[in-house]
Protein backbone atom coordinates (compact mmCIF):
# COMPACT_ATOMS: atom_id res chain seq x y z
CA UNK A 1 0.00 0.00 0.00
CA UNK A 2 0.94 3.28 -0.79
CA UNK A 3 0.29 6.77 1.36
CA UNK A 4 -0.91 9.80 -0.20
CA UNK A 5 -0.53 13.60 0.89
CA UNK A 6 -1.82 16.30 -0.73
CA UNK A 7 -1.56 20.00 -0.16
CA UNK A 8 -1.15 23.48 -1.37
CA UNK A 9 1.70 25.63 -0.75
CA UNK A 10 2.21 29.80 -1.50
CA UNK A 11 5.77 30.79 -3.12
CA UNK A 12 6.04 34.36 -2.72
CA UNK A 13 7.62 36.18 -5.66
CA UNK A 14 10.42 38.44 -5.73
CA UNK A 15 9.08 41.08 -8.68
CA UNK A 16 5.41 41.19 -9.43
CA UNK A 17 4.61 38.77 -12.79
CA UNK A 18 2.36 40.76 -14.99
CA UNK A 19 0.93 39.66 -18.02
CA UNK A 20 -2.07 40.50 -20.51
CA UNK A 21 -4.32 38.53 -18.07
CA UNK A 22 -3.43 40.04 -14.93
CA UNK A 23 -0.74 40.42 -12.43
CA UNK A 24 0.90 38.24 -9.96
CA UNK A 25 2.43 38.17 -6.24
CA UNK A 26 2.96 35.04 -5.40
CA UNK A 27 2.97 31.03 -7.10
CA UNK A 28 0.36 28.84 -5.69
CA UNK A 29 1.24 24.94 -6.59
CA UNK A 30 -0.33 21.92 -5.36
CA UNK A 31 1.98 19.53 -4.08
CA UNK A 32 1.39 14.72 -4.24
CA UNK A 33 3.26 13.01 -2.51
CA UNK A 34 3.23 9.53 -2.66
CA UNK A 35 5.35 6.73 -0.34
CA UNK A 36 5.85 3.09 -0.61
CA UNK A 37 7.93 0.59 1.45
CA UNK A 38 9.79 4.00 2.54
CA UNK A 39 10.40 5.39 -0.77
CA UNK A 40 9.31 8.89 -1.58
CA UNK A 41 7.72 10.47 -4.68
CA UNK A 42 6.96 14.15 -5.50
CA UNK A 43 5.01 15.97 -7.84
CA UNK A 44 3.80 19.80 -7.97
CA UNK A 45 1.51 21.45 -10.28
CA UNK A 46 0.12 25.04 -10.97
CA UNK A 47 -3.68 25.58 -11.16
CA UNK A 48 -4.71 28.20 -13.61
CA UNK A 49 -7.94 30.41 -13.81
CA UNK A 50 -8.12 30.37 -17.14
CA UNK A 51 -8.37 26.84 -17.77
CA UNK A 52 -11.25 26.92 -15.04
CA UNK A 53 -8.61 25.45 -12.64
CA UNK A 54 -8.86 26.66 -8.77
CA UNK A 55 -6.55 25.15 -5.93
CA UNK A 56 -9.95 23.92 -4.52
CA UNK A 57 -11.02 21.95 -7.71
CA UNK A 58 -7.66 20.49 -8.10
CA UNK A 59 -7.33 19.90 -4.35
CA UNK A 60 -10.62 17.81 -4.68
CA UNK A 61 -9.86 15.94 -8.06
CA UNK A 62 -6.70 14.52 -6.55
CA UNK A 63 -8.30 13.45 -3.25
CA UNK A 64 -10.97 11.65 -5.02
CA UNK A 65 -8.14 9.25 -6.51
CA UNK A 66 -6.58 9.08 -3.19
CA UNK A 67 -7.56 5.37 -2.79
CA UNK A 68 -7.01 4.12 -6.23
CA UNK A 69 -3.42 5.75 -5.68
CA UNK A 70 -2.91 3.93 -2.54
CA UNK A 71 -4.05 0.59 -4.19
CA UNK A 72 -1.25 1.45 -6.58
CA UNK A 73 -2.86 3.01 -9.45
CA UNK A 74 -0.39 3.33 -12.64
CA UNK A 75 -0.03 6.63 -14.90
CA UNK A 76 -1.05 4.29 -17.85
CA UNK A 77 -4.37 4.08 -15.56
CA UNK A 78 -4.48 7.32 -14.90
CA UNK A 79 -3.88 8.95 -18.22
CA UNK A 80 -7.91 7.59 -18.15
CA UNK A 81 -9.73 8.64 -15.44
CA UNK A 82 -8.91 12.14 -15.07
CA UNK A 83 -8.34 14.97 -18.10
CA UNK A 84 -5.24 16.79 -19.17
CA UNK A 85 -4.73 19.42 -16.58
CA UNK A 86 -2.74 20.40 -13.50
CA UNK A 87 -4.50 17.76 -11.56
CA UNK A 88 -3.11 14.98 -13.83
CA UNK A 89 0.07 16.75 -13.56
CA UNK A 90 0.75 16.51 -9.97
CA UNK A 91 -0.23 12.70 -9.53
CA UNK A 92 2.06 11.73 -12.66
CA UNK A 93 4.61 13.65 -12.14
CA UNK A 94 4.71 12.16 -8.86
CA UNK A 95 4.39 8.69 -9.93
CA UNK A 96 7.36 8.93 -12.26
CA UNK A 97 9.54 10.55 -9.24
CA UNK A 98 8.28 7.75 -7.08
CA UNK A 99 9.64 5.28 -10.05
CA UNK A 100 12.89 6.97 -10.11
CA UNK A 101 13.72 6.51 -6.58
CA UNK A 102 12.31 3.03 -6.24
CA UNK A 103 14.73 2.00 -9.27
CA UNK A 104 17.15 4.41 -8.59
CA UNK A 105 17.42 4.84 -12.05
CA UNK A 106 17.25 9.08 -13.39
CA UNK A 107 14.21 10.37 -15.10
CA UNK A 108 16.71 11.05 -18.22
CA UNK A 109 17.19 7.00 -18.03
CA UNK A 110 13.48 6.13 -17.39
CA UNK A 111 12.48 7.98 -20.40
CA UNK A 112 15.33 6.76 -22.65
CA UNK A 113 16.23 10.85 -23.30
CA UNK A 114 19.90 11.79 -23.20
CA UNK A 115 20.87 15.05 -20.07
CA UNK A 116 22.87 17.86 -21.71
CA UNK A 117 25.11 19.13 -19.66
CA UNK A 118 23.31 23.19 -20.29
CA UNK A 119 19.65 23.87 -21.03
CA UNK A 120 19.68 27.34 -22.70
CA UNK A 121 15.89 29.19 -21.49
CA UNK A 122 14.16 32.37 -21.84
CA UNK A 123 13.80 34.64 -19.70
CA UNK A 124 10.54 36.62 -19.76
CA UNK A 125 10.12 40.45 -19.46
CA UNK A 126 6.49 41.16 -18.29
CA UNK A 127 4.43 43.87 -18.99
CA UNK A 128 5.01 47.31 -18.10
CA UNK A 129 6.15 50.45 -19.62
CA UNK A 130 8.06 50.77 -22.43
CA UNK A 131 11.09 52.16 -20.26
CA UNK A 132 10.60 49.51 -17.72
CA UNK A 133 10.19 46.82 -20.27
CA UNK A 134 13.39 48.28 -21.98
CA UNK A 135 15.36 48.26 -18.54
CA UNK A 136 14.06 45.04 -17.80
CA UNK A 137 15.64 43.27 -21.03
CA UNK A 138 18.68 45.04 -20.77
CA UNK A 139 19.29 43.93 -17.15
CA UNK A 140 18.48 40.11 -18.30
CA UNK A 141 20.74 40.35 -21.39
CA UNK A 142 23.80 41.81 -19.52
CA UNK A 143 23.23 39.06 -16.95
CA UNK A 144 23.67 36.32 -19.41
CA UNK A 145 20.17 35.84 -20.94
CA UNK A 146 19.91 35.52 -25.39
CA UNK A 147 16.20 34.64 -25.65
CA UNK A 148 14.16 37.05 -24.41
CA UNK A 149 10.31 36.49 -24.10
CA UNK A 150 8.56 39.82 -23.73
CA UNK A 151 4.91 39.77 -22.76
CA UNK A 152 2.24 41.80 -24.18
CA UNK A 153 -1.22 43.09 -23.87
CA UNK A 154 -3.43 45.27 -26.40
CA UNK A 155 -1.51 48.75 -25.47
CA UNK A 156 1.69 50.29 -26.53
CA UNK A 157 2.90 47.45 -28.69
CA UNK A 158 4.83 49.54 -31.21
CA UNK A 159 6.45 51.39 -28.18
CA UNK A 160 7.58 48.89 -26.29
CA UNK A 161 8.76 46.53 -28.33
CA UNK A 162 10.79 49.60 -30.10
CA UNK A 163 12.09 50.46 -26.26
CA UNK A 164 12.95 46.54 -26.07
CA UNK A 165 14.79 45.74 -29.56
CA UNK A 166 16.40 49.60 -29.04
CA UNK A 167 17.71 48.76 -25.64
CA UNK A 168 18.86 45.01 -26.65
CA UNK A 169 19.29 44.88 -30.66
CA UNK A 170 21.01 41.38 -31.11
CA UNK A 171 18.78 39.70 -28.19
CA UNK A 172 16.74 37.20 -29.71
CA UNK A 173 13.02 37.75 -28.82
CA UNK A 174 10.07 35.67 -28.43
CA UNK A 175 6.38 37.89 -28.11
CA UNK A 176 3.80 35.91 -26.13
CA UNK A 177 0.62 38.06 -26.22
CA UNK A 178 -1.61 35.48 -23.90
CA UNK A 179 -4.44 35.73 -26.52
CA UNK A 180 -5.03 39.42 -26.02
CA UNK A 181 -4.75 40.83 -29.68
CA UNK A 182 -7.90 40.55 -32.51
CA UNK A 183 -7.35 39.84 -35.97
CA UNK A 184 -8.16 43.24 -37.16
CA UNK A 185 -3.95 44.43 -37.48
CA UNK A 186 -3.22 41.31 -36.82
CA UNK A 187 -1.51 41.61 -40.26
CA UNK A 188 0.05 44.68 -39.51
CA UNK A 189 1.51 43.62 -36.22
CA UNK A 190 3.29 40.60 -37.88
CA UNK A 191 5.00 42.68 -40.04
CA UNK A 192 5.77 44.89 -37.07
CA UNK A 193 7.67 41.95 -35.18
CA UNK A 194 9.41 40.61 -37.98
CA UNK A 195 10.93 43.61 -38.89
CA UNK A 196 11.86 43.97 -35.27
CA UNK A 197 13.86 40.96 -35.48
CA UNK A 198 11.52 38.87 -33.17
CA UNK A 199 11.42 34.84 -34.09
CA UNK A 200 8.66 33.85 -32.97
CA UNK A 201 4.86 35.17 -31.92
CA UNK A 202 2.97 32.92 -29.58
CA UNK A 203 -0.61 32.71 -29.36
CA UNK A 204 -1.82 35.83 -30.49
CA UNK A 205 -5.55 35.57 -30.67
CA UNK A 206 -7.88 34.11 -28.33
CA UNK A 207 -7.83 29.64 -28.28
CA UNK A 208 -11.04 28.84 -30.37
CA UNK A 209 -10.93 31.80 -32.93
CA UNK A 210 -7.70 29.59 -34.15
CA UNK A 211 -9.95 29.25 -37.62
CA UNK A 212 -8.69 32.79 -38.28
CA UNK A 213 -5.48 32.13 -39.12
CA UNK A 214 -6.41 29.37 -41.76
CA UNK A 215 -4.61 30.61 -44.45
CA UNK A 216 -2.87 33.97 -42.83
CA UNK A 217 -0.13 34.72 -44.58
CA UNK A 218 2.48 36.09 -41.44
CA UNK A 219 6.00 36.62 -41.91
CA UNK A 220 7.40 34.54 -38.87
CA UNK A 221 6.33 32.09 -36.93
CA UNK A 222 3.27 31.44 -34.92
CA UNK A 223 3.01 28.85 -31.75
CA UNK A 224 -0.09 27.67 -29.78
CA UNK A 225 0.13 27.69 -26.75
CA UNK A 226 -3.61 28.02 -24.84
CA UNK A 227 -4.37 26.44 -27.65
CA UNK A 228 -2.58 23.16 -27.40
CA UNK A 229 -3.16 20.69 -24.15
CA UNK A 230 -3.04 17.52 -25.41
CA UNK A 231 -2.54 15.38 -28.82
CA UNK A 232 -6.40 15.68 -29.07
CA UNK A 233 -5.65 19.34 -30.04
CA UNK A 234 -3.49 19.12 -32.74
CA UNK A 235 -5.90 18.24 -35.84
CA UNK A 236 -7.33 21.66 -35.13
CA UNK A 237 -3.75 23.26 -35.45
CA UNK A 238 -2.54 22.40 -38.64
CA UNK A 239 -2.38 24.61 -41.03
CA UNK A 240 -2.79 27.56 -38.34
CA UNK A 241 0.69 27.22 -36.03
CA UNK A 242 4.34 26.47 -36.57
CA UNK A 243 5.06 25.47 -33.05
CA UNK A 244 3.01 24.09 -30.33
CA UNK A 245 4.31 25.48 -26.45
CA UNK A 246 3.99 22.03 -24.26
CA UNK A 247 3.98 22.33 -20.99
CA UNK A 248 2.94 19.77 -18.02
CA UNK A 249 0.00 21.64 -16.48
CA UNK A 250 -1.79 21.62 -19.47
CA UNK A 251 -1.16 18.13 -20.88
CA UNK A 252 -1.73 16.75 -17.76
CA UNK A 253 2.09 15.24 -17.04
CA UNK A 254 5.16 14.05 -18.61
CA UNK A 255 3.53 10.72 -19.70
CA UNK A 256 1.19 12.53 -22.12
CA UNK A 257 4.08 15.17 -22.98
CA UNK A 258 6.69 12.73 -24.17
CA UNK A 259 2.88 11.41 -26.64
CA UNK A 260 2.20 14.91 -27.41
CA UNK A 261 5.62 15.93 -28.37
CA UNK A 262 6.58 12.78 -30.72
CA UNK A 263 2.88 13.52 -32.26
CA UNK A 264 3.51 17.18 -33.18
CA UNK A 265 6.77 16.57 -34.57
CA UNK A 266 5.37 13.68 -36.55
CA UNK A 267 2.81 16.63 -37.90
CA UNK A 268 5.68 19.07 -38.82
CA UNK A 269 5.47 20.99 -35.69
CA UNK A 270 8.41 22.84 -33.84
CA UNK A 271 8.56 22.31 -30.31
CA UNK A 272 8.37 25.22 -27.44
CA UNK A 273 8.94 24.15 -23.85
CA UNK A 274 7.07 26.01 -21.20
CA UNK A 275 6.07 26.43 -18.00
CA UNK A 276 3.77 27.93 -14.99
CA UNK A 277 4.83 29.82 -12.13
CA UNK A 278 6.57 26.80 -9.90
CA UNK A 279 9.21 25.80 -8.29
CA UNK A 280 12.41 23.56 -9.40
CA UNK A 281 9.84 20.26 -8.72
CA UNK A 282 8.01 21.14 -11.65
CA UNK A 283 10.70 21.82 -13.77
CA UNK A 284 12.65 18.80 -13.04
CA UNK A 285 9.74 17.00 -13.96
CA UNK A 286 9.80 18.16 -17.69
CA UNK A 287 13.33 18.24 -18.27
CA UNK A 288 13.14 14.92 -20.59
CA UNK A 289 11.59 16.64 -22.98
CA UNK A 290 14.05 19.61 -23.58
CA UNK A 291 16.07 18.44 -26.33
CA UNK A 292 13.30 17.70 -28.78
CA UNK A 293 12.13 21.67 -28.33
CA UNK A 294 13.37 24.66 -30.06
CA UNK A 295 12.77 27.02 -27.40
CA UNK A 296 12.73 26.61 -24.05
CA UNK A 297 10.94 28.70 -21.28
CA UNK A 298 11.81 27.56 -18.31
CA UNK A 299 12.37 30.56 -16.05
CA UNK A 300 9.17 30.13 -13.55
CA UNK A 301 11.12 28.97 -10.54
CA UNK A 302 13.29 32.45 -11.72
CA UNK A 303 10.84 34.60 -10.32
CA UNK A 304 10.26 33.05 -6.47
CA UNK A 305 11.91 34.66 -3.65
CA UNK A 306 13.03 31.08 -2.53
CA UNK A 307 12.55 28.27 -4.27
CA UNK A 308 11.87 23.85 -3.10
CA UNK A 309 14.59 22.38 -2.37
CA UNK A 310 16.62 20.82 -3.63
CA UNK A 311 16.45 23.53 -6.03
CA UNK A 312 18.13 23.54 -9.91
CA UNK A 313 20.85 25.20 -10.46
CA UNK A 314 19.26 28.64 -12.50
CA UNK A 315 21.55 31.55 -13.93
CA UNK A 316 19.99 33.60 -15.93
CA UNK A 317 19.04 32.24 -19.48
CA UNK A 318 20.27 28.66 -18.33
CA UNK A 319 19.91 25.68 -16.15
CA UNK A 320 23.26 23.94 -15.56
CA UNK A 321 22.50 20.18 -15.09
CA UNK A 322 25.81 18.59 -15.43
CA UNK A 323 26.06 18.31 -11.68
CA UNK A 324 22.67 16.30 -12.15
CA UNK A 325 23.25 12.29 -11.84
CA UNK A 326 22.63 10.97 -15.86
Amino acid sequence: MRTVRVYPESWPLHTPFVIARGARSEAGVVVVELEEGGVRGIGECTPYPRYGETEASVLAQIVGLTDALAQGMTREALQLVLPPGAARNAIDSALWDLQVNQQQRSLWQLTGTEMPQQVAMAQTVSIDTPEMMASGALALWQNGAKLLKIKMDNQLITERLVAVRTAVPDAMLIVDANESWHAEGLAARCQLLADLGVVMLEQPLPAGEDALLENFIHPLPICADESCHSRESLPVLRGRYEMVNIKLDKSGGLTEALALTEAAKAEGFEIMLGCMLCTSRAINAALPLVLSARYVDFDGPTWLAADAEPALHFSCGRITLSGTPA
